[in-house]
């Protein structure tokens, strides 16, 4: 097939679609068609390699100052060799993820639904095997369900290789399988991934029917014929409604990637990344002040209390029990006190030495999701304004502890992008050929893709993860259905196994390959 002009790497772009299958028949038989290959165009495979190797040489670089920044002399190579190898397979992960083209939760995602004893030892053989088994078991699945043109969610495949993990690690120790994950946010999210597509199908359909009422133009409702471009005002339209697409995809998208890869850097470097060194000066201050007010508050609940000895025992006692106790609060309180004098003796996070850098940024994080399900618990007896100043002072940990450097946002946006430029074309052939038994029309594209922008936009605002490719799978199917074209039912049967097998899959993926590697590593 040979086209006129390059593709845009559009998430769910419609214009793609179109110029991609103008003159393919449609099959009804699934996912045993086959298109060849489009012609090489070397000024293409020269910019590709170009952005590549960019991409790799700046993500090095960046290490190697902040690194150097640190002031942490390298003893051994080993750990900046596994470091090399993790975020190049975590790059994998997100270019293969472009293939797909799916949305994703937010990055504390990541965070709040695996293990906290696993965070908390992220440098250690299991927290590699963790992040190793994240990332083969969603390498695997995505890639088999691409070569089959299945739009699998990355969403849902990462998710389940966090549940596997989780539930692995408390089989492993001797726990109940359900103690390793938070269910109540694994309940969250699952709805989330659960009703997108039913919002997908009937706004979609419903957007198309108001359309016909106020458009009255019939070439928004015809299909393309053959190379003839659309009329301005459509390709405007189309241009307009992918770039929505695009910005709302774009805008959680990569957060999936940029948390697994910010698990490896604490992993493995963590003086440079533990802590975030860069907060201004002006936000240490506020951190001082938070905490104040936060140690006040859990104070006044610990009174009569007293801990002698170490508080974090019981501090991640209540974390993984989520039930609270006479020692729940006078340890917490020691823990906040504790954590403010490690930050007061240094002045600022930046001046940290190496050597303390970890325990200082456990001690955050087991803090700050010690004071998150406290928030939650509804024995905590807790006013609004007490609420509020832990939360001021949860937010001021969090800035500390879970935060992204810039190089790590563009290499992932590289990584991301340049998968969509190469796997595109076996997930769009099934959206825009196989899901109705007629072409797809200008006007079903643009409602899809409205729909679309506007499920992601608000799931993003949420922090929830939603799939892109089944939000505009489900859309593109509403369309039809509202459209009267009809739908074929080996194709939206393949699309619902691919739905309901993903989640099932990466779990017992992930719990298999980090039992593995905890025996390796």
């Amino acid at each position: 097939m040979k086209l006129d002009r390059p593709l845009p790497a559009a998430a769910g772009s419609s214009i793609l679609v179109q110029q991609a299958t103008r003159h393919t028949p449609v099959t009804p038989d699934g996912f045993a068609f086959r298109r060849p290959s489009a012609p090489k165009n070397p000024v293409v495979l020269i910019l590709f390699f170009g952005f590549l190797a960019a991409g790799i040489l700046y993500m090095a670089y960046s290490v190697y100052v902040d690194v150097d920044a640190a002031g942490a002399p390298a003893t051994t190579f080993l750990p900046y060799l596994l470091l090399f190898v993790a975020l190049l397979i975590a790059l994998g992960f997100e270019f293969v993820n472009g293939f797909h083209d799916t949305a994703n939760a937010v990055a504390t995602v990541i965070y709040t639904l695996l293990p906290v004893e696993l965070i908390l030892q992220v440098g250690t053989s299991a927290g590699f095997a963790m992040v190793f088994a994240l990332l083969f078991a969603a390498i695997v699945w995505n890639l088999g369900t691409w070569w089959l043109g299945l739009p699998a969610s990355s969403s849902h495949t990462l998710i389940g290789s966090i549940i596997g993990v989780g539930i692995a690690n408390a089989l492993m120790h001797g726990q109940d399988g359900t103690s390793g994950v938070d269910w109540g946010k694994a309940t969250e999210i699952g709805y989330s991934l659960l009703l997108s597509p039913l919002v997908g199908f009937f706004a979609a359909a419903l957007l198309l029917l108001v359309l016909k009422l106020v458009v009255r133009n019939p070439a928004l409702y015809r299909e393309p014929k053959g190379n003839q471009p659309p009329p301005w005002w459509i390709r405007g339209t189309l241009i307009a409604t992918c770039t929505g697409v695009s910005f709302a995809h774009g805008s959680n998208d990569g957060q999936k990637g940029m948390g697994l890869i910010m698990l490896i850097l604490i992993g493995t470097v963590p003086t440079a990344y533990a802590l975030n060194r860069a907060l201004p000066a002006s936000q240490m201050e506020e951190f001082r002040t938070a905490s104040a007010a936060a140690a006040e508050v859990v104070q006044q609940k610990a009174a009569g209390h007293n801990i002698i000895g170490n508080p974090r025992p019981a501090v991640s006692l209540y974390v993984s029990r989520r039930k609270i106790d006479e020692g729940t609060y006078p340890s917490l309180s020691v823990l906040i006190q504790d954590i403010a004098k490690q930050v007061a003796e240094y002045g600022s996070l930046a001046r940290i030495p190496a050597a303390a850098v970890g325990n200082t940024r456990n001690d955050m994080y087991l803090a700050s999701e010690a004071i998150r399900f406290l928030m939650k618990d509804k024995e905590n007896d807790l006013s609004k304004e007490e609420v509020a100043k832990l939360s001021a002072y949860k937010a001021s940990l969090d800035n500390a502890t879970k935060f992204i450097p810039l190089w790590v946002k563009v290499a992932v946006a590289i990584a991301l992008g340049l998968g969509t430029m190469v796997g595109w074309k076996r997930i769009v052939v099934t959206v825009g050929e196989k899901i109705g038994k007629v072409h797809m029309t200008y006007g079903q594209g643009a409602c899809a893709e409205v729909v679309a922008a506007g499920t992601i936009a608000a799931a993003d605002m949420y922090g929830l993860p939603v799939s892109t490719t089944h939000v505009l799978s489900s859309g593109v199917a509403g369309t039809m259905a509202a459209n009267g074209s009809g739908l074929q039912w080996a194709t939206v049967r393949n699309l619902l196994m691919a739905w309901v097998l993903t989640l099932p899959a990466a779990i017992m993926l992930s719990a298999t390959l980090y039992v593995l590697f905890v025996n390796m590593f």
